[in-house]
């Protein structure tokens, strides 16, 4: 069985706190996870990129113990989803993309009546409700009622309500949908802040991936039930590449992703990149252009010497950079199940 490692503390780093092995999810004739393998490691925010239908759902709800697969098995600080699900219970915390938020109730009471359901009593209960609050920001509203919070205090409850047991492990499904920018780079900071301070395990999967680049160590990626390509980040921009390269190789185009300044007006430039050899799909990009370029790194240099002796006055000429966006898409197809 090949089991993706994700991360780069994987190799001699301590035992995984979250391991996938071949798990498979049919509904019939379907399968919507199938052969799903990787593993993470405690300090890890592992980003689970898909499009709909992928399985991402499908695979946490089986992590969470609300499924179970049809093969294989997970493991949660070693503990079977299948054999042993009341300790992966204590060990993991979900939060769906969807929760319930029960009509008069405060968020002070939301959070004692999951603590109750963790089986916390007395000073403890005490204790882990108002470490959450703090946590999550949320003392200062602590009495108002779960109905009345905007969005992004709901999703910091729903978080609070998954961290009231103090789990190892978190699988967070779309946490920061429907979010604003300001209330995202909130969450965002929370999720960091467990990984790096609590040294938590964090499965999160999200549309809005220039968001998973920048807060993730690694990721995998699953299209139609499979895992495309998992590790770090730089791994799977680096796939990307490799991808690139090898259709290039087949005759499909695929070039480096460049940019280009100049003074004065872009449309100029457009104009003469798109009458160059190799080059593919020049458009202005603000005050920049952005083009494709397929040629090794001394046609990359012939071509701004060219562009100097047009009479570009060119301030700016460099890679763009790859985002984790731009990986996804080139390495998925848009497959549905």
């Amino acid at each position: 069985m090949n089991t993706a490692v994700l991360g780069a503390n994987a190799a001699g780093g301590p035992p995984p706190s979250l391991e996938v092995r071949s798990l498979t999810r049919r509904f019939g004739k379907l399968k919507a996870v199938d052969e799903v393998s990787f593993l993470a490691r405690p300090g890890q925010v592992i980003g689970f990129i898909g499009p709909n239908g992928a399985g991402k759902t499908t695979t946490m709800r089986i992590l969470a113990t609300l499924d179970t697969p049809t093969e294989g098995d997970a493991f949660v600080c070693g503990h079977s989803v299948i054999d042993d699900a009341d300790a992966v219970r204590d060990k993991l915390g979900f939060m769906p993309d969807g929760f319930g938020k029960y009509p008069n109730m405060s968020v002070v009471e939301y959070l004692d009546f999951f603590a109750r359901a963790y089986g916390l009593t007395g000073a403890a209960r005490r204790d882990a409700v108002e470490r959450v609050l703090v946590f999550t920001e949320l003392r200062r509203i602590a009495h108002k009622s779960v109905t009345e919070l905007s969005k992004g205090m709901g999703q910091r409850l729903g978080l609070g309500r998954t961290l009231v047991h103090d789990p190892e492990v978190l699988i967070l499904d779309e946490p920061a949908a429907g979010l604003d920018p300001r209330a995202r780079v909130e969450l965002r900071e929370l999720i960091a802040l467990l990984a790096r301070d609590l040294n938590k395990t964090v499965l999160i999967s999200s549309h809005i991936l220039t968001e998973l680049g920048e807060i993730c160590d690694a990721a995998a990626i699953i299209e139609a039930g499979k895992i495309i390509v998992s590790g770090t980040v730089d791994e799977i921009r680096a796939a990307r590449r490799t991808r690139a390269a090898e259709k290039a190789a087949g005759g499909v185009g695929m070039g480096a992703a460049l940019a280009v300044r100049t003074l004065g007006d872009p449309t100029a430039a457009v104009r003469w990149l798109l009458e160059q050899p190799g080059v593919t799909d020049a458009s202005e990009a603000g005050w920049a252009v952005g083009f494709t370029f397929d040629g090794e790194d001394a046609e990359r240099a012939a071509l701004l010497r060219n562009m100097l002796a047009a009479g570009f006055e060119v301030t700016e000429f460099a890679a763009e950079t790859e985002s984790l966006e731009d990986a996804f898409m080139a390495l998925t197809e848009g497959i549905t199940q």
